[in-house]
């Protein structure tokens, strides 16, 4: 779906607060949130998407020769990317397996190429973690813009809020920590942070989602789900939950990433934003508040 054919909201709340279906009926029932991590709440590993379709375009040319250019190669990668956004790492490099075996080639390992891939992110994204750490840089310069208003607003107003990712979950944990989130996803003694595992079939936002419904016995209209993945998009509506997509320009200028946005659409979305700012009325619409 081109950036120019994604539907009209029915309604806008502010500046960028988009509904493209009704919600009131819902109004004041959500009492869990699942949120992904990068380019929802954490822009620690913005430009993740370039780095791994570079080292995808890299490995098909020398794996698997073809008759396309690099460019096509490259809308290849992008697309199946994007698709597997929300998904662990792992289904991304298994793909790459299946592209090489159709055009011929003999592939490596899918946890070879992750591994790869993840010694690139590593490179691309070190200067970040470490001017954190070291105070140079404070934290809500990675922080998706008004996402600290977003998680207080959940919290104050009575929502559980568990934090589910693609990327191995100790990454997540750390740079969770690193940004000052990870309180927001504790309590009762216990740590509601999820992310890829080794034995990657135990692992899926999905899984998480019905384990909050099934533990709880919750019916979807009692779930939310935000992110900027298909995945977890698609995920919330098959829960029945409502599903807020978040369009982020990773590089944290201000606006909408409208393939991003139109690609948010096209799975589901009800609630379109670009970013966190406006989160207080995106909450008082769902009826959440202290």
């Amino acid at each position: 779906m081109p950036a120019e054919s994604v539907p009209q909201p029915l309604q806008r709340l502010g500046r960028d607060v988009e509904i493209f279906e009704p919600l009131e009926l819902r109004r004041g029932q959500i009492r869990y949130a699942v949120l992904d991590f990068d380019g929802t709440i954490s822009l620690l590993r913005a430009g993740w998407q370039q780095v791994m379709s570079d080292q995808f375009v890299r490995i098909l040319r020398e794996q698997a020769p073809t008759a396309e250019s690099p460019l096509q190669l490259t809308a290849v990668c992008r697309d199946f990317i994007a698709a597997l956004t929300g998904r662990q790492t792992i289904y991304q490099t298994i793909q790459l397996e299946e592209e090489i075996r159709k055009r011929g080639g003999e592939p490596l390992p899918a946890a070879l190429y992750k591994r790869q891939y993840l010694e690139l992110l590593s490179e691309h994204i070190h200067h970040r973690l470490e001017a954190v750490r070291t105070g140079q840089r404070p934290p809500a310069d990675y922080l998706l813009r008004g996402t600290m208003s977003l998680l207080k607003g959940l919290t104050e107003g009575g929502v559980t809020c568990f934090l589910a990712s693609g990327t191995d979950v100790e990454f997540v944990r750390q740079e969770a920590e690193l940004l000052g989130v990870t309180h927001f996803f504790n309590g009762s003694g216990s740590e509601r942070i999820y992310g890829a595992l080794e034995e990657y079939r135990k692992f899926s936002k999905q899984m998480i989602i019905d384990r909050i419904l099934r533990e709880n016995s919750a019916a979807g209209s009692a779930l939310a789900v935000f992110g900027d993945g298909y995945v977890e998009i698609a995920n919330g509506r098959q829960a029945q939950g409502t599903a807020i997509g978040v369009a982020s320009l990773e590089s944290g200028e201000l606006g909408w990433d409208m393939w991003k946005k139109s690609r948010l659409a096209e799975v589901g979305a009800q609630i379109l934003v670009p970013d966190w700012q406006e989160a207080d009325l995106l909450l008082d619409y769902l009826g959440i508040g202290p």
